[in-house]
């Protein structure tokens, strides 16, 4: 039996990538800010959320896909940016991106991968958005964008949270920074973990050398070990205007990430936001931000009927997807559950994670009686969710 089917649920896999990731790599994507009250917080808000069963339903015929941004998905899910999953497995971006487009959900590109825009749709395919950090170089960031939009890509998600940077000490003392700093701590981890070494970083060393930020114009996209004073510098200084700027440049649908106020995601459909993604940057921002499943219903009641809602941090388990759209929202995100499925097994352990998140939610929608997304509601709850 192999390790891939000895996961039977996302802890699971989350496990095994923790073994088998160099501990920098592993709580780079794993752990949260400071202290992680916000990553603690997101899952504590799912659980305790409780749900009323409803049986004697007709569950012989059930369909768990919708429309999302005018397209059909299979499950009201779609894939988050992460920039580091080239780095659990060789090209784990394309090996992401195809699972995705096997799944039929779309699969979002962080702006910092390293496997080419270009290259994610001529192999990959499926339903591609493209995610962008607006850089105070701001050509440069339209460069990216243009390229987007040349590539294919359907959607552009302008994440508005990231401007600030973070503070997660853990990755400086693991000396996982980017770009990467070469310690002895770090070569250690790295020969104890021998699988990763050989079939990721050795692999890319063998074909196309030291990982660069493929994305990145030509002016940034160095090798991951470059040292610092290199790196672009967020756009701190943006406003609703850039947001107002991108959208006359962006022909396809325009998704802003990283809402956690209903004023805010007013504003966002005011500025010709097509889609908002009620975000707390999966507790790996500010530490002390609200989970998002308690700031979702004020989103909704603002601009639900205008556009369209997703939510993302925290979804571990196909309930929480459940209880994601009886608050109202029309999809949600998922990155460390992917991300592990990819660390485990490339595109097939993707795919795994996917199809455990989509049987616990068919499971989880029969139990309380619903046979079509369409049919979720507030009423499912056992009382009515308080923050």
């Amino acid at each position: 039996m192999s390790r891939l089917d000895r996961c039977y649920n996302i802890a699971d896999m989350r496990e095994v990538a923790r073994r088998r990731l160099p501990k920098g790599v592993f709580e780079y994507l794993d752990r949260g800010a400071e202290d992680e009250i916000a990553l603690a917080d997101n899952r504590a808000a799912f659980k305790r959320m409780k749900l009323r069963t409803r049986f004697l339903v007709d569950l012989s015929e059930r369909d768990m896909g919708t429309e999302l941004l005018g397209k059909r998905a299979e499950l009201p899910l779609a894939i988050a940016p992460t920039g580091i999953a080239g780095l659990t497995w060789y090209q784990g971006e394309l090996e992401l991106a195809k699972a995705a487009a096997a799944k039929g959900v779309p699969f979002t590109l962080a702006t910092g991968s390293i496997t080419s825009m270009e290259k994610i749709a001529e192999v990959a395919g499926g339903r591609l958005w493209f995610q962008l950090y607006m850089w105070k170089e701001e050509e440069l960031s339209y460069e990216m964008v243009g390229r987007a939009r040349d590539a294919g890509f359907e959607a552009l998600v302008v994440t508005i949270d990231g401007g600030l940077g973070n503070n997660r000490e853990y990755n400086l003392r693991n000396g996982f920074t980017v770009p990467f700093t070469i310690t002895a701590r770090g070569l250690t981890d790295m020969s104890l973990h021998p699988r990763w070494l050989i079939g990721v970083m050795f692999r890319y060393l063998a074909t196309t050398g030291m990982p660069r930020h493929e994305n990145y114009p030509e002016k940034y996209a160095q090798r991951i070990t470059r040292g610092p004073g290199e790196r672009p510098m967020r756009h701190t200084a943006m406003t609703w205007k850039d947001i107002d700027r991108m959208r006359e440049f962006w022909p396809g649908k325009l998704i802003i990430k990283g809402i956690l106020r209903e004023e805010d995601a007013v504003a966002a459909v005011e500025h010709g936001a097509d889609a908002v993604v009620v975000s707390n940057h999966g507790g790996r921002a500010l530490d002390s931000a609200a989970p998002t499943i308690d700031i979702l219903p004020e989103v909704v009641a603002a601009v639900g009927d205008r556009t369209t809602v997703i939510l993302d941090s925290g979804i571990r388990r196909g309930s929480d997807i459940v209880k994601a759209l009886a608050l109202g929202a029309d999809a949600v995100l998922t990155g460390r559950a992917t991300l592990y499925g990819t660390a485990v097994a490339g595109q097939a352990g993707a795919e795994k994670a996917l199809s455990i998140l989509a049987t616990e939610f068919e499971k989880t929608m029969g139990y309380v009686g619903c046979r079509t997304i369409d049919e979720v509601s507030p009423d499912i709850f056992a009382k009515p969710p308080v923050a």
